[in-house]
């Protein structure tokens, strides 16, 4: 047997323990030790058979090592299917984790049974691909098609308390894994219970699959897995249980051969390596208890939020009193939504807003903190004001830290005596809510400052990305590049409504002109101006309509209309009759005559103009390999996850394309469209961003 599973007999139950750790997680030697070890406890004379996993887990899922390497023998689903037939009596024992394959082993069991804090689910269509050992053959039978669509599509992990309301667990008991499972197993022996396969269970009623397979695509806006394993299990309702087993394959491995999962799981893998840095290897980070925030607003209040959530206190300060307790508002009414949700007990909120916060109006409250981020209005004036004062009171070994999203991090440390403290820490708003985080490090910047950016951004649940410093750092500068993109489209006879559907069926969460409402169109409007104040190529094209909009007050959601008009209560909003004219009235003062765009050719100039910016910020190194841009795109300006990331999807619609099409581009505006060295580069020695990424792994 494999050393991956060990095997023992306690009276007529035959143990099978796994340990494979971390995570038990279901390798080659993982597959065949199970396989061996149901034959071995039939020929020993065992009545019944306990499965369970050793360490803190049951088998948490695929043996991430096998990605992309050719399956060997046995697979998985065939594994399920011998642990099913056997004639003996096979209970699994859950605890950590049965995620994947992980609960598709337990589905192939003939009882369940769980700790309280096991959570089970079928995540595959997080990385593009489906259930593919007869997850969406067996979960139906036992649960019914709404419940098994539910759990297949979104790919959630579920709690055993509703595991076991929903029937896919037979109990959950307090103990451990090997406890609970012997006891159940013997009790069962003893009442002479039958084996009860899953696969001999009837099949649901057929439901409106098309109508569902539809539904589910249009909720995916484009990612085709969750609607894939629809198909799947319509098989379960409409085939013969082995029938249905060969049709799932055959969906799992088209899924497989996808550009889809290709890019959903470039995604995994470049989360989990986003922050690995050698620069930071053997760096400890300093520690982290307090951390003081400057300015109440949005951005604050949701940093604050996210600290206090995490177990930090917050210090958080504030112009006046006044503006203090409206801070205090918005901090209390992001944490009611985590009361709301049972994410907090009514105890923990009263603490977070009682004893872990603290307002204040005096820098001096700021003396104690190990972290200040200062989250006041974007101007390089106001910054230094607040760094000088922040230089003068925090202690020494304080981090000096701004959520500035595009101005020099290196000017700011300049106005401070410890310019080695001081660090970029770029927030997303809702800051609480968002997972991105950019840390920003300038040329002073420690290198205890840095992990401890990412010890924050750790402890706060985000995934961080380095950057260094430019105008925009590494989003917000690809994004002004592909938002200009845009708006030179709509010059040439594009509206703001075409490329924001054209992007949205693409799979963006939303069009550039409703994220700009969403933002608020002022940011822009002061970026533009601060632009033309420094001095603009006059190469370079402009235009005026977005100003006019400003100009007349309309900010976008928070003033009520924008690129869009929304009304009371909607979230969505509808084309705001304003705009046109605008656009009509700058197109005719610039001499242009507007062309016909069609959506294909929106997205294909949209993407190259975020691939050709992203190539810059790679080869400049403000972004050290291509997946940092790709993660960024993902986590924080809502790049379809199963395309990969821009530069992910550049790979596999590929790079010569991409060139020809921007030297082609070149010849209307050779200023804009000026091709990135490093795609030229790449192009010309028939290489990909992934080799680049393989290079610095």
């Amino acid at each position: 047997m494999s050393e991956a599973i060990g095997y023992e007999r306690v009276g007529d139950i035959a143990i099978l323990a796994a340990n494979n750790p971390p995570v038990n997680a279901l390798g080659h030697d993982v597959r065949n030790g199970l396989v061996d070890g149901i034959a071995r406890a039939e020929a020993d004379g065992a009545k019944a058979v306990l499965i369970y996993g050793e360490g803190k887990t049951y088998f948490a899922g695929a043996d991430i090592r096998e990605f992309g390497k050719p399956p060997t023998q046995p697979f998985l689903p065939d594994v399920c299917t011998r642990i099913e037939a056997s004639p003996l009596i096979v209970v699994s024992a859950l605890h950590g984790t049965a995620l994947g394959g992980g609960l598709e082993i337990a589905l192939g069991s003939h009882f369940r049974i769980a700790v309280p804090t096991a959570r089970v689910g079928l995540p595959e269509v997080l990385i593009g691909v489906m259930p593919g050992a007869g997850g969406t053959q067996r979960l139906p039978r036992l649960v019914g098609v709404d419940v098994a669509v539910d759990v297949i599509t979104s790919g959630r992990q579920i709690g055993a308390k509703e595991a076991l309301a929903m029937g896919v667990l037979d109990r959950v008991v307090e103990g451990t894994p090997r406890e609970i499972g012997l006891a159940y197993a013997q009790e069962l022996l003893d009442s002479g219970a039958e084996r009860r396969a899953i696969s001999e269970m009837p099949a649901p009623e057929a439901v409106d699959f098309d109508a569902l397979y539809n539904m589910v695509l249009q909720k995916g806006r484009g990612q085709i897995a969750p609607a894939l394993a629809v198909r799947g299990v319509q098989a379960c309702c409409e085939l013969p249980f082995e029938e249905g087993m060969k049709r799932e394959r055959e969906l799992f491995m088209e899924l497989m051969a996808s550009d889809q999962r290709q890019g959903m799981i470039h995604a995994f893998f470049s989360e989990r390596a986003v922050g690995k840095l050698p620069e930071l290897k053997g760096v400890a980070p300093r520690n982290l208890n307090a951390v003081g925030v400057i300015g109440g607003g949005t951005m604050g209040a949701g940093i604050a939020t996210a600290a206090l959530l995490s177990g930090l206190s917050v210090v958080m300060l504030e112009m006046t009193a006044e503006a203090a307790e409206a801070a205090r508002g918005r901090i209390e009414s992001n944490l009611g939504g985590a009361l709301k949700r049972g994410k907090l007990s009514q105890a923990q909120f009263e603490d977070l807003t009682t004893k872990a916060l603290t307002l204040a109006t005096d820098y001096a409250a700021l003396g104690d903190v190990d972290l200040v981020i200062e989250a006041v209005f974007e101007d390089m004036g106001v910054k230094k004001q607040v760094f000088t004062q922040l230089d003068a009171v925090c202690k020494p070994g304080a981090i000096l830290a701004s959520n500035t999203s595009y101005l020099d991090i290196n000017e700011i440390a300049a106005c401070t005596k410890r310019p080695a403290d001081v660090i970029g820490l770029h927030f997303f708003s809702p800051a609480h809510v968002m997972k991105l985080l950019e840390v920003v490090v300038a040329d002073k910047t420690a290198a205890d400052v840095v992990a401890t950016g990412f010890a924050l951004g750790n402890r706060l649940k985000k995934t961080s990305v380095r950057a260094g410093v430019c105008d925009g750092f590494i989003g917000n500068r690809i994004l002004s590049t592909y938002r200009t993109c845009a708006d030179h489209m709509i010059l040439d006879g594009a509206t703001p409504y075409q490329i924001d559907k054209a992007l949205t069926d693409f799979g963006f969460a939303m069009g550039p002109y409703a994220v700009a409402d969403l933002a608020g169109l002022d940011i822009g409007w002061a970026v533009r101006k601060r632009k033309r104040a420094e001095g603009v190529d006059p190469r370079a094209r402009d235009f005026t309509y977005a100003d006019k909009l400003c100009e007349d007050g309309h900010f976008g959601q928070k003033t009520g209309t924008g690129y869009y008009v929304y009304q009371a209560g909607k979230r969505a909003g509808v084309p705001n009759p304003d705009v046109m004219p605008l656009i009509e009235a700058d197109r005719a003062a610039q001499g242009l005559t507007p062309r016909d765009f069609s959506d294909d050719e929106i997205v294909r100039r949209y993407m190259a103009a975020m691939v050709n910016e992203a190539a810059k910020v790679v080869g400049e190194g403000i972004a050290r390999r291509p997946l940092d841009v790709d993660v960024t795109l993902l986590y924080g300006y809502g790049f379809p996850r199963y395309r990969g990331g821009p530069l992910k999807w550049a790979d596999m619609v590929g790079l010569p394309g991409l060139l020809s099409d921007m030297q082609d581009w070149a010849k209307e505006d050779g200023y804009f469209w000026q091709p990135a060295p490093l795609l030229e580069e790449l192009v010309a020695e028939g290489r990909t961003f992934d080799d680049l990424n393989k290079e610095t792994a």
